[in-house]
């Protein structure tokens, strides 16, 4: 007899509803906590961007009840509008995190939705955790299954498939059963969307807002009952039939038994992170070979086809243009070494000395080079070359390196906004998260 396969969504929600908490690996939430700390000092970092400060006036504008906390601001706005503000904050830095599988930045589409939920009904930081876990999942199982087809047909995985990544989470968070689980997949998956011809302005970060509002929004009209399709992803004119993708039978096998979160990718360099790999390189060569940025005579970049697609601005003229611009990256990396939050200005970017280095790059493409990975060759003026490839996405610390440089980074994030006694009280707390008997607490702290 024939084996009856059950289809893709319903199975996506029956993991999402019904999984056992107790069947998470104790270091899956350690590698929860470190997404957590770092999500938090990126949004704080990012709350003085003028498209928060915009946002927060369209919230003034739109009222509601006051249900959750703006990080950084101390006013409660309606759940919907904490998540879209909240994750819009977290990503207009660019130094949030990317999940390969994913196809792009899942914590600032998860944790927004999911810290207006907590801190609104009181839940506690164990089921806080869990549904970020969940949801991350799940992300990667649609995001495995969408594929680079779906990336690089133009949508920004990070909006579309963030929409469906944060209903999963808010779900699970709201207890929702299988049934309403799968309706708010639906829901969620109706209004996926999110274009990469908007990268370098202000909708690229509200992206992430926006889809982890949007998910959250799906979550509670299931929760009311509100339907959708059961089958959002796999049936005809959905997800994958638009928008790019198919169900692959051994990604599905993996719900519940490998969690993906250990893949995260943090960022140390504030700006895409197509242009990670390309620095990383490109700072190796000239601090292993002690090249001195006016012996360079020409610098050229090979990168994928989606990289230059995320990151090919070839001339920026604006802070948040040069973060998706691999020859400002690069130059501003071997000038200045600083590639943090400082670095990325207007003042910056345009500065003269920069622009003539960036005359100097020559960005192209290497169909044989994949996701993320670059190659770098340095030629100096006696025309000797020096050469080395990199790959961000296969260069992820492990645990404990990563709490103690998302430690560092959070500290230099939270500092100026909280101070040093606050910051280091928010930082113990979220180390020991899991004991948390509710979440507000999280939100005195800031």
């Amino acid at each position: 007899m024939e084996k009856t396969v059950m289809p893709m969504t319903r199975r996506l929600a029956g993991f999402i509803a019904g999984y056992n908490a107790g069947g998470i690996p104790s270091v899956v939430y350690e590698h929860a906590k470190v997404a957590f700390l770092d999500w938090l000092g990126v949004t704080l970092g990012g709350k003085e961007d003028p498209l928060v400060k915009k946002l927060i006036a369209y919230s003034e504008l739109m009222g509601g009840n006051e249900q959750a906390t703006i990080l950084g601001y101390g006013v409660k706005k309606s759940l919907e509008q904490a998540a879209l503000i909240n994750g819009s904050a977290s990503h207009a830095l660019d130094f949030d995190d990317t999940l390969e599988a994913s196809l792009g930045h899942p914590s600032v589409t998860l944790f927004p939705s999911l810290l207006a939920l907590a801190e609104w009904q009181g839940r506690s930081g164990i089921d806080f955790l869990t549904a970020y876990v969940i949801g991350l999942k799940a992300a990667a199982v649609i995001g495995a299954c969408a594929g680079l087809p779906h990336y690089m047909s133009g949508s920004h995985a990070t909006a579309t498939i963030g929409h469906l990544a944060s209903a999963a989470a808010s779900a699970r968070l709201l207890e929702l059963d299988e049934q309403q689980t799968l309706f708010a997949l639906g829901i969620a998956g109706t209004q996926a969307a999110g274009l990469k011809r908007v990268f370098g302005t202000m909708c690229k970060p509200l992206h992430a807002g926006r889809a982890s509002q949007a998910g959250l929004t799906a979550a509670l009209l299931a929760k009311e009952g509100f339907t959708s399709a059961e089958d959002i992803l796999e049936g005809p004119h959905g997800f994958f039939a638009v928008l790019k993708g198919e169900v692959k039978e051994a990604v599905l096998e993996s719900l519940g038994k490998t969690w993906d979160i250990e893949k995260l990718a943090q960022k140390y360099h504030a700006s895409c992170h197509a242009t990670h790999s390309p620095i990383e390189a490109a700072v190796w060569l000239v601090e292993t070979h002690r090249i001195k940025a006016r012996d360079l005579r020409e610098i050229k970049v090979f990168v994928s086809q989606l990289a230059l697609d995320a990151a090919g601005k070839l001339a920026p003229t604006s802070g948040l243009e040069g973060k998706f611009s691999i020859p400002y990256c690069v130059v501003n990396a071997i000038l200045r070494r600083d590639t943090g939050m400082t670095a990325f200005t207007d003042e910056k970017v345009r500065d003269a000395e920069v622009a003539e280095y960036m005359k100097k790059v020559k960005l192209e493409l290497d169909d044989g080079l994949g996701g993320l990975e670059a190659r770098v060759v340095l030629v100096d003026n006696g025309g000797e070359e020096y050469v080395k490839t990199w790959d961000i996405l296969k260069d992820i610390p492990d645990l404990e390196t990563k709490k103690r440089k998302i430690g560092d980074k959070f500290s230099d994030l939270c500092r100026a906004v909280l101070g040093d006694t606050k910051t280091r009280k928010l930082r113990d707390q979220v180390v020991s998260l899991e004991k948390l008997d509710a979440m507000p607490r999280i939100i005195e702290q800031i």
